[in-house]
C-alpha cells in the first residue's frame, strides 16, 4: 500500500514539473514573438534584419557568445540606458517591451 502511494506521489510531482516546464517555455516563445515586433520597429536599422549586426556600424551579432553571455539584467540595462552609440530606449519602450526584446535576443542564440 505504501509503495502505491509513493508511486502516485512521484507521478503527480512529475506531472506538475512537466506542466510547469511547458507553461514557462510557452511564455518564453510568446515573449520572443512580441520582442520580434519591437525589434523590427526599433532595432533593424542598426542591428540588421537577422540581428547579426552591421559591420559599418560595428554593432554586435546578437547570437554571438559575447551577447548571449550577458545576463538579462545587462541586456535590459543596455536597452534602457543605451551604451556607446546606442540610444536609450527607456523612455520610448515600456518595461514589458524591453523584457520581450531580451527574450527575442535570447532566441537568436547560435546553436
Amino acid at each position: 500500500m505504501k509503495k502505491a502511494i509513493s508511486k502516485r506521489r512521484v507521478a503527480v510531482l512529475a506531472s506538475l514539473c512537466l506542466a510547469g516546464l511547458i507553461l514557462f517555455s510557452t511564455n518564453a516563445k510568446a515573449d520572443a514573438q512580441a520582442g520580434a515586433a519591437t525589434f523590427k520597429t526599433k532595432c533593424v536599422s542598426c542591428h540588421g534584419v537577422d540581428g547579426k549586426g552591421k559591420a559599418a556600424l560595428k554593432t554586435e551579432d546578437w547570437g554571438s557568445p559575447a551577447v548571449q553571455g550577458m545576463s538579462d539584467a545587462e541586456l535590459t540595462a543596455i536597452t534602457t540606458d543605451g551604451k556607446g552609440k546606442m540610444p536609450a530606449y527607456g523612455k520610448s519602450l515600456k518595461p514589458d517591451q524591453i523584457k520581450d526584446l531580451v527574450a527575442y535576443i535570447r532566441s537568436l542564440a547560435k546553436k
